[in-house]
Parts: structure tokens; C-alpha cells; sequence
């Protein structure tokens, strides 16, 4: 057991801000910021433009990492695991991680922040990686020339399609509602790129792969698809296209043609095309997609609290008013976990600054 004088689980803008205060006061916290993605969200986010203090913007992953490095450079200690069980009765808090080790203290700020919403469409899952993604600066690479869609109509949908033009031959963001809930700049940015259709009204029913039996041209475009040249977008048809990423490579040297023959016969199929339906008219059609990256959201990643802190129906951490405290004494929430409604790096942010202060506050009662 690590006795620390406080934690902090997750890490992103308000995780790394935490710390940082908790840190500069002299409590030198412990920041279990996560195996497999710490920095949040952002660290899979392209140019950051809206974050004060980088007028030029800064890539979302460099954000991230001059945050952490300023926390770490006040005596924050960084550890890279994942908080799967823990304990919040009693006066310190029992945290138990992903490689075994457990840590307690006597104050918590949770910052998990939240994960990729699903479509819950027939083939996202069996795609998942051999065309379906969650993250335009991860995968956008392995789509060159193909063509791409993204699902979405808030800032993350609007970005990633702008980003992803400097590799797909063509990118349709698919909305189901006719108005965007991204800012208006970002809007603008893709109304006016030539690379991107937007297709309002429509919904995506299914993912198909490169093995399925393929639409016909007979298959109408849906009404709401208008390119930025202003003309309808012509009728349908799909590719057989593979997407590269799923062909199995060979090794450089003794290279096994009886096995490399095997794997190919046995590689996952590829997505190839998505279902459509106009939530309008009901039409049906099908568009041509090798890559299909879904920025629909994010749901709070807070199920390892087991209940143990009061959440909403959606598990977002219910918090006092406009203080950072939870439920549980000397347990506080800051960031994405908690904030259905801005969900911005800067109010993340903002609000670790918070839950760093609140906890110095309960830490100084508890002296008392």
C-alpha cells in the first residue's frame, strides 16, 4: 500500500491542472493517469486552436505533455495505470490499480473524463479497425485516396473531417439533424472545402465490409447530399476497394509463402460501404466508405466507482453546486466525467483548478 497525501485518478486538462495546484501547495499528489491513453481525449485531437496562450494553436497531444510536464516539475508523480477497484468508506480512500499496486489517501479528485459513444449499428463492431474508427489522427492515415466518412455534427465530427481531406480522395460528414451543433467557424471551414460533402438528415443503419454483396448504381443518392459545388451528389456506387491496414505483412526475412497465403485466405474483410436512411423521407440508399470514423459523443467513464459516489442516469458525477465536492466527503470530481455541457480543455481545465483548491480546503478542516 502507497500512502500518499492525495490522489488524483485520470489525468487531461483537468487531471494535469490538479495536480499541478495540489502540487505548487506542497501536497506532492499521486496522478493515476491511465495505461493506454493518458492526456484524455485531446491526445488523439489534431490542432488546438481555442486553448489561451498559443495564438499560433498547438497540436493536442503537445498540450498534454507540457501540462504533465509542468505538474511533474513541481513534485506531481505521474504513475501510468488504471484504477480498477476502489474504496471511498472511511476517512482515506483506497485506490487498487491495473498492475496490482494500491495506493490510499486521504483525498480523491477524479478526473476519468469520458469514451467514445458507439453508433450500436449491425458491422461497427465486427469493423472496428479494418475500416471502423474513433480517431481521425490515429487511423486517417491508412485511408489515402479512399473514400471516407465521418458521423457526427459537433466540433470533434466537424474537425476530424477537415482533417481527414489531407488523405481521403473524398470526406462526407453524415448528420442526421439539418443544423450543426459544432461552432460556426468549423461550419464554415467545411462548407467551403471542396474535399468535403456534407450530408444533413441522414443516419448510418449499418456498416458493410468488401465480402458482402455490393450495391448497385441503381441505388438512389440521398436527397440531402449536396456537394460544395452546389450540384447533387451522383448516383452510388461501391468499390471493392480493401483497406490496406488489414492485409497481413509479411516478414522481411523467411518469409513463409504457404502461411502468408493462409492469413491472407483467413484476413478479416474490410468495410467497404454504409447504409443510409433519410430521417426525413425514410429513403434508403448506401454510400462508398473504406473508413468510417464515428464522433458522436462520449459517455463518462466512471463505471470502476461502482456506485460508491452519487452520478446522474448517464453516470456523470453529481457534484455540490458549483463546488467540485461529491457525495463522499474528500472525494471531488473535476472535468469531462462531470461537465455534460461545455466539455472544453480550457473548462476542464478550469474546473481542476477548482477541485485542487476544494481539496486543499478539506485537507486544512480535517488539520483543524
Amino acid at each position: 500500500m502507497h500512502h500518499v497525501q492525495a490522489l488524483v485518478i485520470g489525468s487531461g486538462p483537468a487531471g494535469y491542472t490538479a495536480a499541478l495546484y495540489l502540487a505548487r501547495a506542497g501536497y506532492k499528489p499521486t496522478v493515476l493517469a491511465g495505461e493506454l491513453t493518458p492526456g484524455g481525449q485531446l491526445v488523439n485531437t489534431t490542432t488546438v486552436e481555442n486553448f489561451p496562450g498559443f495564438p499560433e494553436g498547438i497540436l493536442g497531444p503537445d498540450l498534454m505533455d507540457r501540462m504533465r510536464d509542468q505538474a511533474e516539475a513541481f513534485g506531481a508523480i505521474i504513475e501510468y495505470v488504471d484504477v480498477v477497484d476502489v474504496d471511498l468508506a472511511g476517512d482515506v480512500k483506497t485506490m487498487t490499480c491495473s498492475d496490482g499496486e494500491r495506493y490510499a489517501a486521504p483525498v480523491v479528485i477524479i478526473s476519468t473524463g469520458s469514451r467514445y459513444r458507439k453508433l450500436g449499428v449491425p458491422g461497427e463492431e465486427e469493423f472496428s479497425g479494418h475500416g471502423v474508427s474513433y480517431c481521425a489522427t490515429c487511423d486517417g492515415f491508412f485511408f489515402k485516396d479512399q473514400p471516407i466518412v465521418v458521423i457526427g455534427g459537433g466540433d470533434s465530427a466537424l474537425s476530424e473531417a477537415e482533417f481527414l481531406t489531407r488523405f481521403g480522395s473524398s470526406v462526407t460528414l453524415i448528420h442526421r439533424r439539418d443544423q450543426f451543433r459544432a461552432s460556426q467557424i468549423l461550419v464554415d471551414r467545411a462548407k467551403q472545402n471542396p474535399k468535403i460533402t456534407l450530408l444533413t438528415n441522414t443516419i448510418v443503419t449499418a456498416v458493410r465490409g468488401d465480402d458482402e454483396e455490393n450495391a448497385t448504381s441503381a441505388d438512389p443518392a440521398p436527397a440531402a447530399a449536396v456537394n460544395n459545388a452546389g450540384t447533387t451528389t451522383p448516383k452510388l456506387t461501391v468499390g471493392g476497394a480493401s483497406l490496406a491496414l488489414s492485409t497481413p505483412q509479411a516478414p522481411a526475412i523467411g518469409l513463409n509463402l504457404g502461411a502468408l497465403s493462409a492469413a491472407q485466405a483467413n484476413k478479416p474483410a474490410s468495410a467497404a460501404y454504409v447504409e443510409l436512411e433519410n430521417t426525413v423521407t425514410g429513403e434508403r440508399s448506401t454510400l462508398p466508405a473504406n473508413g468510417i470514423f464515428v464522433a458522436i459523443g462520449h459517455v463518462p467513464a466512471t463505471d470502476f466507482l461502482n456506485g460508491q459516489v452519487a452520478t446522474d442516469d448517464d453516470g456523470y458525477v453529481l457534484v455540490d453546486g458549483a463546488s467540485t465536492r461529491t457525495s463522499v466527503p474528500g472525494v471531488f470530481a473535476a472535468g469531462d466525467c462531470v461537465d455534460r455541457v461545455y466539455r472544453q480543455a480550457i473548462s476542464a481545465a478550469g474546473m481542476g483548478c477548482r477541485a485542487a483548491l476544494d481539496a486543499q480546503h478539506y485537507l486544512a478542516e480535517q488539520q483543524d
